[in-house]
């Protein structure tokens, strides 16, 4: 049964639900040092989108050192942070921002555990380049001692079955009975559940969590942190929190969740996500659901008439 906590505006570590409207720099400066367990967030990627204002990278990336440094003062020792970026475009030329950001979060003494690749087959097509499919996930931990769960984020084996061939254990099942890792590269594709590979797509119009926000997380892509890097009732925190996502995938994995916008269209939005979250109502794509595969019949996967015939002129 889902418990209806209050959401209540400005931090309290014994409130379970946060949603703070304002500037996430004065914000986080506000809030007490290492009581976060993760923060995990997709911050601006400065492209220049209708929520985003272009500026100098290097100037966006000064910025972005002033709220990391405060990320990690409130990470707490054993704590995680899960920065998910994508590239920055300028004239054409790309920068991928996972460069950039690694060297941020080593000065400040954190210690990178992956760099995870989060694949999606579909998104804006580019005309003079390659279509860009692919964004990246950096978990940067505070320590050496940090939390970490496999099991509930663990994908079925390839080959339940194998067994091992030789030595004391010749016989038994090599595996692990709750699945496998799901290692660091998590794709869009069919077959999940043949290969392990995990199976998350981007927030696209026919997604059931679309919102009005332009660059939506899906809640299954956080919730995987959530579940592998905390514990029940350890706080989170995402400091560009948008419509909520990883607001909800704390609380529907009994974490506490706080998130901070400064638009308030997207604030608004937050909150009615998380009362439907509350009442029942809530649309969400189920953690490791298969995406759809077209079975090539569909009317969508068949090939125009008229690019058939002019196929069939270039081969003439």
């Amino acid at each position: 049964m889902i418990e209806n906590h209050t959401i209540i505006s400005k931090f309290d570590e014994n409130s379970r639900i946060v949603v703070t409207e304002s500037d996430t720099l004065s914000t986080l400066k506000s809030l007490p040092n290492s009581k976060f367990k993760l923060a995990v967030s997709s911050p601006p990627y400065n492209l220049g989108k209708e929520y985003e204002k272009q500026i100098e990278l290097q100037h966006y990336l000064d910025w972005q050192t002033e709220i990391i440094k405060e990320l990690s003062r409130i990470t707490s020792d054993n704590g995680s942070i899960v920065w998910q970026v994508g590239n920055f475009v300028d004239n054409g030329e790309v920068y991928p921002l996972d460069i950039h950001f690694y060297p941020i979060f080593k000065a400040l003494g954190l210690q990178l555990r992956n760099r995870i690749v989060w694949h999606f087959d579909h998104g804006l097509h580019a005309s003079k380049r390659f279509s860009g499919r692919y964004e990246t996930l950096l978990w940067f931990t505070k320590s050496k001692e940090y939390t970490f769960n496999l099991d509930p984020v663990r994908v079925p084996s390839k080959y339940p079955g194998k067994l091992h061939y030789k030595g004391d254990k010749k016989g038994q099942p090599s595996g692990n009975p709750l699945g496998k890792n799901p290692s660091d590269y998590w794709s869009i594709i069919a077959k999940e559940w043949d290969n392990g590979i995990i199976d998350i797509p981007n927030v696209k119009s026919n997604h059931p969590e679309k919102t009005d926000h332009p660059c939506q997380f899906p809640i299954e892509l956080i919730e995987r942190c959530v579940l592998a890097l905390t514990n029940e009732d350890d706080w989170v925190i995402d400091p560009f929190g948008g419509v909520g996502s990883s607001l909800i995938a704390a609380i529907k994995n009994e974490r506490r969740g706080m998130m901070i916008d400064r638009d308030p269209q997207y604030i608004s939005i937050a909150k009615d996500r998380v009362r439907a979250f509350q009442s029942g109502s809530l649309k969400m794509r189920p953690l490791g659901k298969p995406v759809h595969k077209p079975t090539g019949k569909e009317k969508v996967a068949q090939m125009p008439s008229e690019w058939l015939d002019r196929k069939q002129e270039r081969l003439i």
